[in-house]
């Protein structure tokens, strides 16, 4: 684009321009003053030049960050002036004339390009300035990149591109709901949807048989480094007359061609590896395990069926042997013992095997011979090995064997980094107990019964699996998908389980009951995160550097000072008054 500010754009300025003049636009990225003779660094989205001032009265207003238009000749950069990382390191523009565009007319709060070392509420009040820095900068552009990627490859496999609304009513997907009051309607309230869920199965419905969309989901969840508050973009995808298997087909090839084309680090190629639910919880203690991590957990709660150590008495105990731990001195334990603690557990048993198989553990005085033979069959311990044992009740010390597997491996430093492995989990369950021993959806309660109504009729809840799975890379969740329900009297059928009754489903379902009531075709769908994608192809530890404005980890957005108050008349428009007690 050729117009007064600029020729040309500042990444394509190389020799192919020598000694032709031409104008700039863009960011002072650095100023060094060589006595005389000044360089600066002008950067814009295209790349860097350098610019030559040899007037000193043309850097009036002029500072790091200012935008200015630089008119000038270009030339050969002196031989020890080269640079050759850089596209336009053999050239440098002699200015002529040069224009302030935009001054910096307040302190920059934070040296642009070092905001990594800065608190995060000050990066995301002046995330504009933040979003300058060449690394955070670069990961927007390859966000475009790869959702434009992911739209390409959809439409190669003949989805269709569609829309779903945003202000909808609220559904129970497993999340809070963000709701939105009516002011039409006093007394009501919208939701923004946490996935297109409900809309997505009534277009299969319609008759479009392959939908996708990159569909904002909006869920009231607090934060994790995987996990944005309030929002994310999802890959949302459904499609009529499909099976489990069609999925599993699409998401191989998707994933396939998204990391071959980005990443030049190893990955599982198809077919990935698939891992029941229950055989994940029990190998590595998380349903969304890193398979890089060759460590396994073992349940060794018969070994001490008949124990007198009472922190393993009436317990599930839980057992990671790891060799070649020789050489790890007592620190090591002790400050995995205090990780754990602080992870939640009472303690952490730990015990080293030495020459003829003895154990050196504080707790070898309170096991029987037959419970140490009983370990070391089990866990097939060596020499050299050392053993981390967790008891308590089996869902809490399964979690924490997941937690004490993961620790293990990066403080050993066993998990390679420079590989992406994917797997599936799938047969997860239907039912789950809640903490007041009530049975409730595991999941959502979309998804379809294996075995069908026979399933829900003949098994315990708690044995029913859902057709539904996980796609999963080195331990992030990246896609969830499923068979879906589309059966009326199925629908009653779950709902019932759980203590609802018709009316509930119809209450809650509308419109997906009544339109399973005209021919509706089986159907299913998945949705890979983006935002974890992103993470994953990026290598970056926290999602909210591959996203241009998230919120902070409390669901607040310094720079726009979201949420924040509303006038009264605001509030009396939609019918609502504030009653907020200190």
């Amino acid at each position: 684009m050729t117009n007064s500010y600029r020729t040309n754009t500042c990444g394509e300025i190389t020799k192919d321009f020598l000694n032709k003049k031409i104008k700039v636009a863009g960011w002072v990225h650095s100023i060094r003053d060589h006595g005389g003779i000044t360089f600066i660094d002008l950067r814009e989205q295209d790349g860097i030049v350098q610019i030559v001032v040899n007037d000193d009265k043309m850097l009036k207003r002029v500072s790091k960050e200012a935008v200015i238009s630089v008119e000038g000749l270009v030339r050969l950069r002196g031989e020890d002036n080269i640079n050759l990382k850089l596209k336009t390191g053999e050239v440098e523009i002699v200015a002529e004339k040069l224009e302030v565009l935009g001054a910096v007319l307040a302190p920059l709060p934070f040296e642009v390009g070092d905001s990594k070392n800065v608190r995060e509420d000050v990066r995301l009040k002046y995330r504009y300035l933040d979003l300058r820095d060449p690394q955070l900068f670069s990961n927007i552009i390859f966000r475009t990149q790869v959702i434009d990627f992911m739209r390409n490859e959809m439409k190669k496999m003949g989805f269709l591109e569609l829309q779903t609304p945003i202000i909808t009513a609220s559904s129970p997907e497993g999340a809070r709901d963000f709701i939105i009051p009516a002011r039409q309607h006093p007394g009501k309230f919208y939701a923004l949807p946490q996935s297109p869920q409900v809309f997505k199965q009534l277009l299969m419905c319609s008759g479009f048989e392959k939908y996708f969309q990159i569909a904002p989901c909006f869920r009231d969840e607090d934060a994790r480094a995987d996990r944005t508050a309030g929002e994310f973009y999802q890959l949302d995808m459904e499609m009529a007359f499909s099976t489990q298997e069609d999925w599993f087909e699409v998401g191989e090839t998707l994933y396939q061609n998204i990391f071959s084309h980005f990443s030049s680090r190893e990955f599982s190629k198809p077919p990935f590896r698939r891992i029941p639910y229950f055989e994940s919880m029990e190998k590595y203690g998380t349903d969304k395990p890193d398979l890089r991590n060759p460590l396994l957990i073992c349940d060794c709660t018969q070994v001490f069926e008949k124990t007198n150590f009472n922190a393993f008495k009436n317990s599930t105990v839980k057992a990671i042997c790891v060799d070649d731990m020789a050489g790890q001195p007592r620190s090591f334990y002790d400050n995995l013992t205090t990780f754990m603690v602080n992870s939640g557990s009472k303690g952490l048993a730990w015990i080293k095997v030495e020459e003829g198989l003895k154990f050196n553990s504080p707790i070898a005085k309170f096991l029987s011979e037959e419970e140490i033979n009983g370990l070391i069959k089990t866990l097939d311990a060596k020499v050299g090995s050392s053993i981390f044992l967790l008891a308590g009740k089996k869902a809490l010390t399964t979690k924490l064997a997941g937690i004490l597997r993961k620790e293990l491996g990066e403080r050993l430093n066993l998990i390679d980094k420079n590989r992406y492995e994917f797997c599936w989990i799938t047969e997860f369950p239907l039912y789950e107990l809640t903490d007041e021993g009530t049975l409730d959806f595991a999941h959502n309660p979309f998804s379809q019964p294996k075995g069908g109504m026979k399933a829900l009729t003949e098994l315990d809840p708690l044995e029913i699996k859902a057709d539904q799975w996980d796609l999963v890379c080195n331990g992030y969740e990246l896609a969830s998908g499923a068979v879906r329900n589309h059966d009326c009297e199925v629908m009653e059928k779950m709902f019932e389980i759980v203590g609802y009754g018709a009316d509930v489903v119809r209450a809650k379902f509308g419109a997906l009951y009544d339109a399973f009531k005209y021919g509706a075709p089986p159907h299913s769908g998945m949705a890979p995160g983006i935002d974890r994608t992103l993470m994953l192809l990026l290598d970056q530890n926290a999602i909210r550097d591959v996203i241009a404005f998230p919120l902070n980890k409390s669901a607040y957005d310094p720079l726009m000072n979201a949420p924040s108050t509303v006038t009264k008349k605001q509030l009396d428009d939609v019918h609502i008054k504030i009653d907020i007690k200190e």
